[in-house]
């Protein structure tokens, strides 16, 4: 299962959120698939970024501009007359989200709200894939993976925000865009991503990164919370695929799906930080952090039955694989490697992955 080249060739491609972590990789991918990409968002939210590390910008449109704002939006929408849409842009952090409520349901719910609205003037949109979070289900702390049917929901404002973002992708799907020729939009929903380039703040794979490269030991808050780890070119695989299966037939696959890990990559902090500090080496250690933090959820995982049998999406790398390239793309990027090459060399390899098998190495 990997993006049909011979597709996305010449494909009028908007991407929102594309300065981010998750919209870098996603650029570099479609300019590598040989789409014709516009990219709508602020600016990279950290220094350093994947963004500028990468020069992302260089074969795109690269658009700074806020998707808060509906006249710009509608603006751009129409100039830019994508084939397709990708929606990645958001404020996606649990901890800011704490602090700047009004902003992360603004940007997550009305921005995700102003997009359709252009999207809806638009003749020349004919898929629409929007990016949510595996934390817009209502948790109730199982053992078992949430389902693409279960509540929406959300204990914190960000978490709480991407479940209202599902919902107002389905109102919209269901009011304006439910004809079989009209805009095909679905909802995709991933676990928690890894992998070269992350910079953001109180997220846990760039914190030890920080911390291990600065030579001091790495604060963890909750050692025993279990994620869907997954590297951030499983779900963007599945994005691209959907987006694919939305232009071909649109109405059998205009709904809300999970792209998340194999169950047995469902794996605490204090897991993932033992292996990367093992990893990294050169004395490299951590420490529990034992200040008071607001709530976070302990246990979270994914069901993506639905993407594997309508699909075929098979995750390919193992956590052990996925926590490997990441401290590869991390150490070439203190070495001061091309960092573009080496993205777009890691992209290539997992295209050569037989599905469900972890890569061998090779180096970043």
């Amino acid at each position: 299962m990997n993006p049909d080249r011979q597709f996305w060739a010449g494909k009028n491609v908007l991407l929102t959120g594309h300065s981010g972590f998750k919209g870098s990789w996603l650029s570099l991918w479609l300019q590598d698939l040989g789409a014709r990409v516009t990219g709508y968002s602020l600016a990279p939210p950290t220094s350093p970024s994947l963004f500028e590390s990468a020069k992302v910008a260089t074969k795109m449109i690269s658009i700074e501009a806020d998707i808060r704002d509906l006249d710009r939006m509608t603006e751009e929408v129409a100039a830019a007359a994508p084939d397709i849409v990708l929606h990645l842009a958001a404020q996606p952090l649990v901890r800011y989200s704490y602090n700047h409520p009004i902003e992360t349901y603004q940007t997550n719910v009305m921005g995700t709200a102003n997009l359709l609205e252009a999207i809806r003037h638009s003749p020349s949109v004919k898929a629409v894939v929007c990016i949510t979070t595996d934390k817009c289900y209502e948790n109730r702390e199982w053992d078992w993976g949430y389902r693409e049917n279960e509540p929406m929901g959300g204990h914190d404002p960000y978490s709480s925000s991407k479940g209202c973002s599902e919902l107002v992708i389905s109102a919209f799907r269901r009011s304006y865009f439910k004809d079989g020729d009209t805009t095909a939009i679905a909802s995709a929903r991933a676990g928690n991503v890894i992998g070269g380039g992350d910079w953001a703040e109180d997220r846990l794979i760039p914190d030890i990164m920080r911390a291990m490269m600065a030579d001091q030991p790495v604060s963890i808050r909750n050692p025993n919370s279990i994620r869907p780890w997954q590297h951030v070119i499983e779900p963007l695989c599945g994005y691209l695929v959907l987006a694919e299966a939305l232009w071909n037939n649109g109405a059998d696959y205009a709904s809300g799906w999970n792209f998340g890990p194999r169950d047995n990559d469902a794996k605490s902090v204090g897991w993932i930080v033992k292996r990367l500090t093992e990893e990294w080496g050169d004395g490299a250690s951590w420490e529990l952090d034992g200040g008071n933090h607001p709530h976070e959820a302990q246990y979270l995982k994914l069901d993506i039955s639905k993407a594997n049998n309508q699909l075929g999406y098979v995750p390919r790398l193992d956590l052990g694989t996925a926590l490997d390239w990441t401290t590869r793309w991390y150490k070439a990027h203190h070495q001061g490697q091309d960092m573009r090459a080496i993205t777009i060399d890691q992209i290539h390899q997992f295209e050569t992955i037989t599905e469900g098998q972890p890569d061998q190495g090779g180096e970043a």
